[in-house]
């Protein structure tokens, strides 16, 4: 079976011709995992990237004392643990099927072999990693001097570029998330994330029913955050 459409909408490789998407197509494995199942833990050894078929996966960080915060929600398309394909380093993050999730693997064994019969394919690969460092720099950058109202507004305009429908009403961000979810990729408190959505739905910015959120105006949303 190809899979060299689904291959063609991940970043990472959406730069490739159809030879070398059918090319690396055939190295991928497929798995499946249960709703809430565990892909891999922070410090497990990483020896593969995973591509997303079916289902939503979140990227989070655990404490030792069972502290969570979600880095990312990722869905059909999307992929995960890029490094794994560069180096031997464990895992810098969690994996968790947030659903009953369908992926597909690619080893680094499989990919080095790749790049070894395409060389021609490496500045391109190479110019998406670094685009994948900036987006982690700028999460950085959020968490550290954004307030509160501001990092909340950047996750909910981030979520809608990447995973919004829209509609006449405006963006609807797709996945339906609780407000525990919403809170941890924006690195707030419950509380806090539940005072500015209603911050928002009063200053007409956004609606938010049933863990369905709606912009109905991303670019004065935006200027929470200018």
């Amino acid at each position: 079976m190809s899979y060299s459409e689904l291959l063609s909408q991940v970043p990472l490789f959406s730069s490739l011709g159809s030879d070398d998407l059918e090319r690396l197509s055939a190295s991928l494995q497929p798995r499946r995992y249960d709703r809430g199942e565990i892909i891999f833990h922070q410090g497990d050894v990483g020896t593969d990237l995973y591509i997303i078929r079916k289902g939503e996966v979140t990227i989070r960080l655990s404490s030792a004392d069972g502290r969570e915060v979600a880095l990312a929600l990722l869905r059909r398309g999307d992929a995960f643990g890029e490094l794994a394909l560069l180096d031997e380093a464990p895992r810098s993050t969690d994996a968790v099927a947030r659903d009953e999730a369908a992926l597909l693997t690619l080893s680094r064994k499989d990919f080095q072999k790749f790049l070894e019969e395409r060389p021609q394919v490496i500045p391109a690969l190479l110019a998406e990693l670094s685009r994948l460092v900036r987006r982690v720099t700028q999460t950085v950058h959020d968490a550290s001097f954004l307030d509160a109202r501001a990092r909340l507004a950047r996750v909910l305009l981030d979520l809608a570029q990447r995973q919004g429908e829209a509609g006449g009403e405006g963006v609807a961000i797709t996945p339906r998330l609780t407000q525990t979810e919403l809170a941890n990729l924006a690195g707030l408190t419950r509380e806090s994330t539940n005072r500015w959505l209603r911050f928002y739905a009063r200053e007409g910015l956004l609606s938010y029913e049933e863990g369905r959120i709606t912009l109905l105006e991303p670019d004065n949303l935006r200027l929470n955050v200018e």
